[in-house]
């Protein structure tokens, strides 16, 4: 069983994310990244912070738009489409999700579509869905992909169950597996909690992804022997012999799942990292194509 260690593959895209920050600044070009943060959530906070924190390290631009939890919709579009108009803003996000009252989708819609580094709007969801390669794809599904590719894992002819059809991971993932290509040209099936024979349909995935949201959801009967298991969820699990309380678990039962795969990601330190690196290759893409490059 190999361990897919999603922090050295992550740094590997840093690297290549700095060398091409670099060569941008030597055209006098240095790419921008906003974040919009609408209340105060501690885990949104957190990820606010490390996203800037990574940008700085590699020599982005980076801009923090923290709002109070009492803006209104309009207050947080008019953020938007202010970012949208700053040519030193090449990549937008806005944190999700926001207090209840936004209407999240209204807000993705109003990101400029060349900006949308988080691969959202619905611009971007359609050229994704059309395979025309010019669109931005949601960060978490494309460091899968990467994830695969890196670790010598051949997709193309491949049985793939992904289990989860949300907007953020599963349909966009599905539809990234399925393009031709290097990382594609898998044989798809989207799996979720309505499925009958849930077991048996993940039984016959040679690479299983878990985005289901349900911490340890995924048992060893899930899996059949050699298969690679993918797992994205990330959830807080109570225990009292550690100092916070809580240790975090995917959506797979690791200890018991591991002995039966070729590979498989931990929780914590496998898609987790993956997703900022990809944000931050996003937003170099981003980049060149406002300026042409």
């Amino acid at each position: 069983m190999k361990l897919i260690d999603g922090k050295s593959i992550a740094e590997k895209v840093h690297a290549e994310s700095r060398a091409g920050v670099e060569k941008l600044k030597r055209k006098g070009i240095t790419p921008g990244l906003a974040v919009v943060l609408v209340g105060d959530d501690p885990a949104s906070r957190a990820y606010v912070r490390a996203k800037a924190k990574k940008c700085l390290e590699l020599g982005l631009y980076s801009v923090k738009k923290e709002m109070p939890a009492t803006s209104t919709q309009e207050e947080v579009l008019a953020v938007v489409r202010a970012l949208n108009a700053d040519p030193a803003v090449h990549g937008i996000l806005v944190q999700s999700p926001p207090p209840a009252h936004i209407d999240e989708a209204v807000v993705v819609e109003t990101i400029d579509p060349r900006k949308d580094v988080d691969g959202f709007h619905p611009v971007n969801v359609a050229k994704l869905a059309m395979g025309t390669g010019d669109g931005f794809v949601p960060c978490t599904p494309l460091g899968c992909q990467r994830l695969l590719i890196e670790m010598g894992i051949e997709t193309a002819g491949a049985r793939v169950v992904v289990l989860g059809r949300s907007m953020i991971v599963g349909k966009p993932l599905a539809l990234l597996l399925m393009q031709k290509g290097k990382g594609g040209d898998a044989t798809v099936t989207v799996a979720h909690s309505r499925s009958r024979g849930l077991e048996e349909i993940t039984r016959e995935a040679d690479i299983l992804i878990a985005a289901i949201g349900r911490q340890e959801f995924v048992k060893a009967s899930f899996v059949k022997d050699g298969a690679v298991v993918i797992d994205v969820g990330i959830n807080r699990k109570e225990d009292p012999s550690v100092e916070k309380g809580y240790r975090l678990v995917g959506d797979v039962a690791f200890e018991e799942v591991a002995p039966k795969c070729a590979a498989i990601t931990p929780v914590p330190g496998g898609v987790g990292p993956m997703t900022i690196a990809m944000l931050i290759a996003n937003t170099l893409d981003a980049c060149r194509r406002i300026h042409g490059l």
